[in-house]
């Protein structure tokens, strides 16, 4: 299996790729939380001006990146509360409604409550094909909970209860926002063929891209922080 790993902005990488190229995009871009996100092995800018300046920008590289996807590709999109209905309107837009498949829910438990709303304990992924009916699927199995089949296996949910990292977790590398490997190895190993070619343009600390080597995915990332393109690189190395 191959992989690559580039520091730049996701824009500019997009025609690098060769067409035709990608059988799933996972991106998980900034939030547009109004902050910049930062931990102990890097930093990124995590704010726009409006709403749609956010969604102006995804477009542009959404748009860039559509010609280096298979006919039977799929898009992960990983967002949150803010934007995930926004998103959806424009992914609706530049594939057609009719190529959704999927508004996944990862459900987790860290993070702060309020006394004037119900606590948010989820972020957004919505899953889109190029093609109904040609793109790869491989349903997941999780543990049955029901009496009758206590103790067997089940497909999974569009709701995923799988724990966010918290402080001490042996994987946490020190990245903002790191997502745990069990999230991104049931997505790429349910929407990405074996031997296929998994996407990242906001790789990070190299998630996805460690998954998709364990579950014999080629990998390619990008990300416009040098931190991150370094983290990224030395967790495949020791992978």
């Amino acid at each position: 299996m191959s992989h690559r790993i580039e520091q730049g902005d996701w824009l500019e990488f997009a025609p690098s790729l060769p067409r035709n190229s990608v059988d799933l995009l996972y991106a998980d871009p900034p939030f547009n939380t109004g902050k910049t996100q930062s931990a102990g092995a890097g930093s990124y800018h995590d704010s726009w001006a409006t709403t749609g300046d956010w969604v102006a920008w995804l477009r542009e590289r959404l748009e860039a990146t559509l010609p280096a996807l298979k006919p039977t590709a799929s898009i992960l999109l990983h967002i949150d509360w803010r934007t995930s209905h926004h998103a959806r309107v424009l992914l609706d837009e530049l594939l057609g409604a009719d190529r959704f498949v999927n508004h996944l829910v990862w459900m987790y438990g860290l993070g702060g409550s309020s006394p004037r709303r119900f606590a948010r304990k989820h972020d957004d992924i919505l899953f889109y094909c190029l093609e109904p009916g040609a793109y790869y699927f491989d349903p997941p199995m999780v543990p049955a909970t029901s009496r009758r089949m206590r103790g067997g296996l089940k497909k999974a949910t569009d709701v995923i209860d799988i724990p966010s990292l918290n402080n001490m977790a042996s994987e946490r590398v020190g990245y903002p926002t790191q997502k745990p490997l069990a999230l991104l190895g049931m997505l790429v190993g349910a929407c990405c063929p074996p031997a296929g070619t998994v996407l990242d343009p906001c790789c990070g600390s190299g998630t996805t891209l460690v998954a998709a080597r364990g579950l014999g995915r080629n990998a390619i990332g990008c990300d416009r922080s040098p931190d991150a393109v370094e983290l990224a690189t030395r967790r495949l190395t020791e992978a």
